[in-house]
């Protein structure tokens, strides 16, 4: 029994040992390197960069109020069209007691002169049928009394300017109804009835009664980066993308470029605004987020490989062409120029035919680059 159980540990340290000696050889042998291949390709090559933006109105106009008061009614909404000079608002006016006492005051005045200067009237008058007074003395009476009916009339509608902000005289021109500057959409009415309001002055904005543009003429407005706003210009043609519209695409002409940048994130970025090439058809509203993909540079059916073909070493550039077939390739380095790339492929000028075959990143397991 004790020699049998000799024999089997031996058998089983002989297994352990040649298995250990095979897996050891099987780590040790070279495992054969295999590359991806690529043929040049001739096709056009664009280096773009995308600019995040906003569609908006070119002109954007605040409508205020020319008096202050509290909005009695409102005869439009927001996305309703307007011409200019239509009332969208209707203020009544809440006057100042100073201003309303002091016109109060003015009437009363103006009446007692217009009195007094009737009773003259009527006296000159009957002394001029006499032919007791000359015709100039005549004449200054009548003047008089003509001054004073109409600083009566000044009067009264200086106090119904102050009371109901309109007078008999200027109701077409009335500074309670408040009218569009121009024609256009509203884009938003922030007030409501029984807000109060205030007029524009030095010392204040005025309160906003609506937002007015022209949606017929839009502008995208974006920010560029430093690296690359020496690389555009006034006339640029760019492609905008609007995601929120089924990835709606049009065209756009970038014409107005920052003259100053500004800080952001920590770069430095210029503002650029580009006009926005819209169909009849297509409906677009304020404040669209949108990306605008602007063309840096391009060149034309050119020799192009896969940039992971190319190897760097200083200012010079290389690919390894292939050469045989099966196990007798080999790979022979060759200096190529290289022109414009777009981070995917880039342009052979020289240094490489068409039919070569170029080696590519090694092939790993499990079909990985390396």
């Amino acid at each position: 029994m004790k020699k049998y159980l000799k024999v089997v540990v031996a058998a089983l340290i002989a297994i352990v040992f040649v298995g250990t000696f095979v897996f050891l050889y099987q780590k040790s042998k070279p495992e054969k390197v295999v590359y991806q291949e690529f043929t040049p390709t001739v096709m056009d090559i664009r280096r773009t960069t995308v600019i995040t933006g906003c569609i908006e109105p070119r002109n954007e106009v605040s409508v205020k109020p020319q008096i202050s008061g509290i909005i009695t009614d409102l005869y439009k909404q927001a996305g309703d069209k307007v011409e200019e000079g239509e009332v969208i608002a209707k203020v009544k006016v809440i006057p100042d007691m100073g201003a309303l006492s002091s016109a109060q005051s003015r009437v009363r005045l103006a009446e007692i002169n217009l009195r007094q200067a009737e009773v003259s009237f009527g006296r000159e008058e009957t002394l001029y049928r006499q032919h007791l007074v000359s015709d100039e003395e005549y004449d200054k009476a009548r003047q008089q009394l003509q001054q004073s009916q109409e600083e009566r009339a000044a009067a009264v509608e200086a106090l119904q300017v102050v009371r109901d902000g309109v007078s008999a005289s200027n109701a077409k021109a009335s500074s309670t109804l408040i009218r569009s500057t121009i024609s256009g959409v509203i884009l938003d009415i922030p007030v409501k009835v029984g807000n109060s309001v205030i007029l524009s002055n030095t010392f204040n904005d005025g309160t906003t009664i609506a937002t007015v543009a022209n949606m017929n003429d839009l502008i995208f407005r974006g920010n560029i980066d430093e690296t690359e706003v020496g690389r555009v210009e006034q006339g640029t043609m760019m492609t905008i993308t609007v995601g929120a519209l089924q990835d709606l695409h049009f065209e756009a002409c970038l014409e107005y470029i920052s003259p100053k940048a500004v800080g952001y994130n920590g770069a430095n970025q210029f503002e650029i605004k580009a006009a926005v090439k819209l169909n009849k058809e297509e409906k677009m509203r304020s404040g669209y987020s949108a990306n605008a993909e602007i063309e840096l540079a391009k060149a034309t059916q050119v020799l192009a490989l896969p940039e992971s073909a190319i190897e760097y070493s200083g200012d010079s550039t290389f690919v390894y062409v292939v050469k045989g077939e099966g196990d007798s390739k080999t790979y022979e380095r060759t200096q190529v120029v290289t022109g414009l790339s777009n981070g995917v492929n880039i342009e052979i000028k020289s240094g490489l035919k068409k039919d070569s075959r170029v080696r590519g990143p090694q092939v790993v397991a499990g079909g990985n680059e390396k």
